[in-house]
């Protein structure tokens, strides 16, 4: 099943060049994603997100705690034949289960990345083009580890490299609580990690912006779908405004 996957990824990576189709949109589009992964495109804007970010097929990423692997699976399918994906996971069976159920997952290099056991060495020094994090910097901030998992970023990033962040948006009228503990997290409190690391602010986008998110809710961002908190109370009215409002970060390493 393995040799008859990776041969079919072959020939469709063949196929789209000769047909000069994007290879990102084909790795969005790949048959291999999950159904649940899938529908959540129209909120999290995969392809969008990564050009944004400007992940190339040819590039070295990391991708900071994959959890359940959601944009695990573009980013392998997308960097397999060129580039290099670290998924820099802290010991999820869940995860590595996942890595090794497809020969499309083959590729994938897994570090070991746990801050509050201090193991923040996701790729070697220098050797990344971009290191990616999606909806995280809230759970470093509970940790008290945010400063060093950035500095982490920099560490294994080449010059000219990009951290690309995306994270659930506090307002800023709102008070920022240390650590974030309803999910929410100020633009300028992300981009303070960032210039403390050595990053440079490159661009902002609002790709995954959602104006009906007040970033209010009983249970914090884990409130909204796709959690749905408090189950199925007030569920029509948490469905109406969607998944949350994100801030979309791309910094530069000097």
């Amino acid at each position: 099943m393995k040799i008859w996957l990776a041969a079919t990824l072959v020939l469709a990576a063949a196929g789209a060049q000769a047909q000069g189709t994007d290879p990102l949109k084909a790795a969005v589009a790949a048959e291999h994603r999950s159904v649940g992964n899938v529908a959540r495109d129209a909120w999290r804007h995969p392809y969008e997100t990564l050009a944004f970010f400007g992940i190339r097929p040819t590039d070295t990423v990391v991708e900071l705690a994959p959890g359940g692997g959601w944009y695990t699976e573009i980013l392998a399918p997308y960097l397999r034949e060129q580039g290099q994906l670290y998924a820099a996971d802290g010991g999820s069976a869940r995860f590595r289960a996942k890595m090794d159920s497809m020969a499309v997952y083959g590729k994938v290099r897994i570090s070991a990345f746990d801050p509050a056991k201090g193991l923040l060495d996701i790729a070697p020094p220098g050797s990344a083009d971009a290191v990616l994090t999606f909806r995280n910097v809230h759970n470093w901030m509970d940790a008290g580890k945010a400063q060093e998992v950035f500095d982490a970023a920099f560490k294994a990033l080449k010059p000219g490299g990009v951290l690309g962040v995306e994270e659930h948006r506090l307002p800023a009228s709102r008070s920022q609580d240390a650590k974030a503990p309803t999910g929410y997290v100020h633009e300028a409190t992300v981009i303070r990690f960032a210039e403390a690391a050595g990053f440079r602010l490159a661009g902002r986008s609002e790709v995954n912006a959602n104006a009906r998110d007040n970033a209010d809710h009983p249970d914090g961002v884990w409130t909204l779908p796709p959690t749905y908190a408090l189950k199925d109370r007030d569920r029509a009215k948490y469905q109406a405004i969607g998944e949350s409002d994100r801030m979309t970060l791309k910094f530069v390493k000097p």
